[in-house]
Order: C-alpha cells, then structure tokens, then sequence
C-alpha cells in the first residue's frame, strides 16, 4: 500500500536511530536483529495517523509512534518464548537464535525502551499518554494470560475468545490511535470514538490472522501455516467449528486433536472446517467488527477527507494475505 510509505519511511528512519549499545553483546545484538525484522509497523503508523486525522503534523508524534511499536515488539519476543514459536517474520526468533534467557532479558530492555521514547513527547501530554499507555500494557498482559488459561480448558466460548484478542490485541491500536489524537489535543469524546475505531479493527485484524493461519500463503505468511491447529490452540475458526459442527464432525476433531502427524492434522482439520463453513462464519464476524468500526470513525466531526488515510488502512488490513 504506497500510501502508507510516507508514514513507513519515517518510522523506520526513528526506528534505525535507536541507538543500542555495543556490550554486553548478547543482550543487545537480539534486539538489533528483532527491530530489523521488519513487518508491517501498522502500530506506529496509526498513531502518525491519529495525530493527522486532527489537523496536526504527524511528526509531533513520532516519539510516541515509535514507544508503541518497541513496546509491541517486547510483547512478540516474550510471545514467541511462550509459544515456543520457531520463526517470527520467516526469521529465526530470538530464544530459537539465542537461547529463552537471552530473550527475556533482551525484550525487558525494549520495555524500558518504549517509556525513554514516550517521555521524549511533550510535557502537557505525558500525564493523558501514560496513562493510557499504562493501561493498554497491563490489558495486553491479562490478554496473554487469557490466552495461555485457554490452552488447558475445553469450555472456551467464543464471546471469551473474542474479549482475550480484545486485549491481547486490539487494546493497542485503539491505544496507538488515541496516542495520536492526544498530541494532537483533540476532544475526550473525539478520541473515545477514534480508540473505539481502533479497537474494533484491531478484533476484525486478529480474526483475519486466524483464518490466515489456516489458510494464507507459506511463502508469503511468515509463520508457520497451521501452526494453531498443530498446537491446538483456541481459535475463532477452531471455536466456530466445534460450535457448527455435526456429532460425528466434532468426533473426528477430537481425534485429530491427537494426531501426531502435523501435515495430516491440518490437511484433515481444514476439510472438515471446509465442511462446517468455519471460515465463512469467521469472515462475517470479522466484517461485523470492521462495521462498528466505521461506525465509530463516522461519529468523529472532522471532514471525510481527513479520514481516508484511516480508512484505506482499514480496507488494506482486512484483504491482506499475510
């Protein structure tokens, strides 16, 4: 999406300008290597374009821009330990390159990195951007550990599912999007509905990336496809299909749930959901989201021409393909 390249451009520019020290070797050469990774810095980029919708200059907010997106690459390092996760962007992740300590050492010091770079903002928006900096930080963790409890449970409800990725996941765009209206000193209720934008494209987002779990591109995913019906991670499309199928269609999920045979597992679990209609249910949940969000963003008294860029990006992220 070349429109985004103007915003990409500046936060990669603040990104590289990160200036990590040389020793000790291990605990900084990790977070060289994750920050270098690339992806898709959708985080930051809200925020530059928080601040715009308002009338400001995107520059204004690259120091808060730039302590939203280390502060979520903290959480994919600590994400990937915990999930055991071999590659993270078609790269090796940094417990699998270094070793799990290294790695938990390393994302702590982009923790601590992401508040040097927020309380680089202006002094009168520091106190509204802690705040919901603190806020959104804790909730990611309490989505985290929402996620890891469901691994251990069978009575998962999808309304459970859907308020773990809330957290997990879309507390921070709405977060990095409210970042960006702060600076820009725009109205409580203006930047209520704009975290309301957020947060609700930020659950149509990660539903997407279940359903590309499954079904994307391996050359274009980065990540291992079926890796979650591997795992045998709750998922919306795994929730969905326990949810539509038949007797004898959960029975067989249920015996696949033991397949040790990974290829099988998915090439078997993907017929079945094919069977059910998974995806499809999955697809119109996802669109139910991005409804409410468009909802939201209407609500916002500013000219539609301030909102394209934001609804670009909306489009952008529910057709992508990894």
């Amino acid at each position: 999406m070349h429109a985004l390249d103007k915003y990409s451009a500046l936060i990669e520019q603040e990104i590289g300008s990160i200036d990590f020290p040389v020793s000790p070797a291990n605990l900084y050469d990790p977070l060289r290597y994750f920050m270098t990774l690339g992806g898709k810095r959708m985080r930051p980029i809200l925020t530059l374009m928080g601040t715009e919708l308002f009338g400001s200059d995107r520059a204004e907010a690259v120091h808060a821009a730039v302590a939203v997106e280390v502060f979520h690459n903290f959480t994919l390092i600590h994400d990937d330990i915990m999930d055991e996760a071999p590659l993270r962007r078609n790269k090796e992740t940094v417990h699998t390159k270094w070793n799990q300590n290294i790695a938990i050492l390393s994302g702590d010091v982009l923790f601590v990195k992401a508040y040097q770079l927020l309380a680089m903002q202006r002094g009168e928006h520091l106190p509204a951007l802690l705040d919901i900096f603190n806020r959104t930080a804790i909730e990611v963790c309490e989505g985290q550990q929402m996620d890891m409890d469901f691994e251990s449970r069978n009575d998962v409800s999808i309304p459970e599912y859907v308020e773990m990725i809330r957290l997990k996941t879309s507390v921070l765009l709405g977060c990095a999007l409210e970042m960006g209206a702060i600076i820009a000193n725009a109205s409580k209720e203006d930047r209520h509905l704009l975290y309301e934008f957020g947060q609700h494209i930020g659950i149509a987002f990660q539903i997407q990336d279940d359903i590309l779990d499954l079904y994307a591109d391996p050359d274009k995913f980065g990540k291992q496809v079926g890796g979650d019906v591997i795992s045998n991670k709750k998922t919306l499309l795994n929730l969905k299909a326990m949810e539509l199928a038949n007797g004898e269609q959960k029975s067989q999920l249920e015996r696949l749930s033991t397949e040790r045979d990974a290829v099988m597992k998915v090439a078997h679990t993907k017929k079945i959901y094919s069977e059910i209609g998974a995806k499809e249910s999955c697809e119109a949940e996802m669109q139910e989201h991005y409804n409410f969000a468009m909802q939201a963003l209407t609500q916002i008294p500013l000219p539609e021409e301030n909102k394209k860029p934001l609804i670009a990006l909306a489009d952008y992220l529910m057709v992508r393909n990894s």
